[in-house]
């Protein structure tokens, strides 16, 4: 009787573990695939139904073997572009063949862009990361942009480093950076409709002030854990509850996409706030 007494509540305890590591599996393992319209009267007519896949804060995950779930849902949505908005790889184990094994095969689908995530950034072997990017085929936006044309019309592709990028952000003002670096970015993009891939959401007054009409953002990682009726709990860069986590924020005449991200860093996992992929489709008015 005494080694049923004992038994019992380690069977329940174990159980209990066990369920919860299947929940967070579930969660954390799941991709979703969120569809956004972005509609803007400077959008051309050409550009009508223009599909953009939106990935982000990979952070080394996989999902399956060589990321083929994502590879396929990534294909299976169509995408004009596909743009990669930072930390796809984690500094705290920084393994690139991930990321540049995804690349190989986005490549394949679709022209890819991608910017950096302070992650990227700070990791060893960043300059390997870029340089593999570059071999694929990858467009790295490193304070540029690119004109995207379609039957004699274009829109605007610009992309900015993450602010910890250069050694003299680390003593300034990651802020003031920004701003310094998107005014001389779109000084001459104004006329188009512009999108600007942005890894930190937080900035959204800088980008805004510029009248940038699509930012696509990500570092937010969805909150981590999505509150009923609250929202997200916490976030790099704005802490606990912060404003802007996930889905779409406008301000003045700028939208902007935040993407809840793939991957995890430091906060192991995620609740309530599945992994994601955001088709992005542009409408004309």
């Amino acid at each position: 009787m005494k080694i049923k007494k004992i038994l019992f509540p380690i069977i329940i305890i174990l159980s209990l573990v066990f369920v919860f590591n299947l929940f967070l599996t579930y969660e954390n393992k799941t991709l979703v695939t969120t569809k956004i319209e972005i509609q803007n009267e400077k959008i051309p007519e050409s550009f009508h139904g223009y599909r953009i896949v939106h990935i982000s804060d990979l952070h080394n995950t996989e999902f399956g073997k060589n990321n083929k779930r994502l590879i396929e849902k990534i294909e299976n949505a169509k995408p004009d572009i596909i743009v990669m908005t930072g930390d796809m790889i984690d500094m705290y184990r920084p393994d690139i063949d991930v990321a540049l094994h995804l690349a190989e095969k986005l490549v394949q689908i679709a022209p890819t862009y991608f910017v950096s995530g302070n992650h990227d950034v700070k990791a060893a072997g960043r300059e390997l990361l870029f340089a593999g990017f570059k071999e694929m085929g990858v467009t790295t936006l490193r304070n540029r942009s690119v004109t995207l044309e379609k039957d004699g019309e274009s829109i605007t592709l610009s992309g900015i480093d993450d602010p910890k990028f250069l050694d003299d952000f680390l003593s300034g003002n990651d802020k003031e950076n920004t701003k310094s670096t998107i005014e001389s970015l779109i000084e001459n993009q104004k006329e188009n409709f512009n999108i600007l891939l942005a890894h930190r959401p937080e900035m959204f007054d800088i980008y805004s002030s510029f009248n940038i009409d699509l930012v696509l953002s990500g570092h937010a990682h969805g909150g981590q854990i999505n509150i009923p009726f609250k929202g997200g709990l916490i976030a790099p860069g704005q802490g606990w509850f912060p404003e802007y986590y996930e889905g779409v924020y406008e301000k003045e005449n700028t939208q902007m996409v935040v993407n809840r991200g793939l991957g995890n860093s430091a906060f192991p996992f995620r609740i309530n706030n599945k992994p994601e992929i955001i088709i992005a489709e542009l409408k004309s008015e």
